[in-house]
């Protein structure tokens, strides 16, 4: 067995007030039982929560240990002005003409920490893609579930767009995807010839076959909070497993980040089609088709509309300049897989 860090324990004058600048820093809360006056204060961050803890001494030297920060929606330069206004200082400036380095500050009570390039920012320097996460999964899926919720409740069993299910059945289906992609990186030995064996089964005759299926009494919020659920777990499987880990699918032994990127299609294009069903309008974020596109459709037209790219690549809509197509499939392996493959 292993120890896992619990705490990054952080000591100070004022836990409540320095907690409070870092709160807003990483857009964590403090805990809801620290309050002002108290000698210690937790902020929750994925990972480690930071613990700040009220000392006597003051700070004398330069930290031995320190954070290093990356902006996840906005440039490094964006992000030290943010800090900046929020009462950091600017202790060492690393940044380079060419786009790399970081900029090093401190906090209001002088503990330095650096802000780094953001991942676009690391990617565009290196020539090299934007990976999927387990935050684009959330993202994909609390989109989606906030533009559902949204949708008269009477609407739930007319057909969802080209699909021979209802929208019902649809909402179930994806959620039963997520389910399947997050279990499929559960045992300590993910299987890579199999799926792991639960027992899918439709809940109809020609309906979807599912392991997952929502309590009809509990209405169109019950059935969104089951696919936010879903979600949920192939975030945390997403983030949680180490990235060299393989597992089983039909369209290529995958890793996680393949598993995330499969997650954010389904959700993305299912959502089309119970939006045409439901009456809803539904435009996901151009970025995070395109990466998804990137890991799963690396020969899919580039540039133009990232999202009518992945509806033409998905065999949801035409594409100007290329045939529609009446068959698809995605390529799960991981591109560094599918690279050798080629070559060999």
């Amino acid at each position: 067995m292993t120890s896992h860090v619990r705490h990054i324990t952080i000591d100070c004058a004022d836990a409540y007030a320095l907690g409070s600048f870092w709160a807003q820093v990483l857009g964590a809360p403090l805990s809801d039982e620290d309050l002002p006056g108290d000698p210690e204060a937790l902020l929750e961050t994925p990972g480690a929560a930071v613990l700040f803890v009220q000392v006597a001494e003051k700070k004398q030297s330069k930290n031995r240990v320190h954070l290093d920060i990356q902006p996840q929606d906005r440039s490094r330069d964006e992000e030290v002005e943010r800090l900046l206004a929020l009462g950091a200082t600017l202790v060492g400036d690393h940044r380079r003409p060419n786009g790399r380095g970081w900029a090093t500050l401190a906090d209001p009570e002088g503990n330095e920490f650096c802000v780094e390039c953001s991942a676009a920012e690391r990617a565009a320097l290196s020539g090299t893609r934007l990976p999927v996460t387990a935050d684009d999964v959330t993202t994909a899926v609390r989109l989606a579930v906030d533009v559902l919720a949204t949708a008269p409740a009477d609407r739930w069993e007319a057909r969802a767009g080209s699909l021979e299910w209802t929208c019902w059945e649809t909402a179930e289906h994806l959620g039963d995807d997520l389910f399947a992609y997050a279990v499929q990186l559960g045992p300590r030995t993910p299987p890579l010839d199999r799926e792991v064996p639960f027992r899918w089964a439709p809940d109809r005759e020609g309906g979807p076959h599912n392991a997952v299926f929502a309590d009809r009494a509990a209405g169109p919020a019950g059935l969104l909070a089951t696919l936010e659920a879903s979600g949920a777990l192939l975030a945390s499987m997403t983030r949680t497993t180490p990235p060299g880990v393989r597992s089983y699918h039909g369209y290529g032994i995958s890793d996680p980040e393949g598993f995330a990127a499969m997650g954010v299609v389904e959700t993305l294009v299912h959502t089309h089609d119970l939006a045409e069903g439901l009456g809803l309008e539904w435009a996901p974020p151009a970025a995070l088709c395109d990466r998804a596109l990137a890991r799963l459709f690396p020969d899919a037209p580039a540039g133009g509309d990232r999202w009518a790219v992945l509806l033409w690549a998905t065999g949801r809509a035409e594409l100007p300049g290329h045939p529609r197509r009446t068959a698809w499939r995605w390529d799960g392996r991981p591109l560094e897989d599918q690279t050798a493959s080629s070559a060999g």
